[in-house]
């Protein structure tokens, strides 16, 4: 997915146009915030749609944030690997991003890869930080 974001002008990216149609026939949608700290520790507050079926990593690069997400969400690399700060619930990791997180650099006991986490309303607030980079 690529969507183009006006940083300056704080525009929300493309994802917003499907959800403006979607609004157009009265279709109930709900976004999330969620704080981000990039690897320069600047912090981004995202907002991000709860009924797209989108997942941390497509939030990431909808913002233009600098996450490769090279395997496209399938937990075969760990270019969207972030550290959760705050205290949600969230799924347990499964054994693909176990195995994934076994061979990353950087590995804390709360990394998690941004493509294996779902968007949805149980993680309203969450507090990521960016892994640092491998290369």
């Amino acid at each position: 997915m690529t969507a183009s974001w006006n940083k300056e002008a704080n525009q929300k990216p493309n994802i917003y146009k499907a959800r403006y149609l979607c609004s157009l026939n009265n279709i109930k949608m709900s976004d999330i915030k969620i704080k981000v700290i990039d690897r320069e520790d600047q912090e981004h507050m995202l907002e991000a749609p709860t009924d797209m079926n989108m997942n941390l990593m497509e939030v990431f690069k909808a913002y233009e944030l600098p996450v490769e997400g090279t395997c496209g969400g399938m937990a075969l690399c760990s270019t969207c690997h972030c550290y959760v700060l705050s205290e949600h619930e969230l799924p347990e990791a499964t054994d693909d991003e176990e195995d994934m997180l076994d061979q990353a650099f950087f590995v804390e006991d709360n990394s998690r890869l941004g493509c294996q986490l779902k968007i949805n309303d149980d993680i309203n607030g969450l507090v990521v930080k960016l892994a640092p980079s491998a290369e």
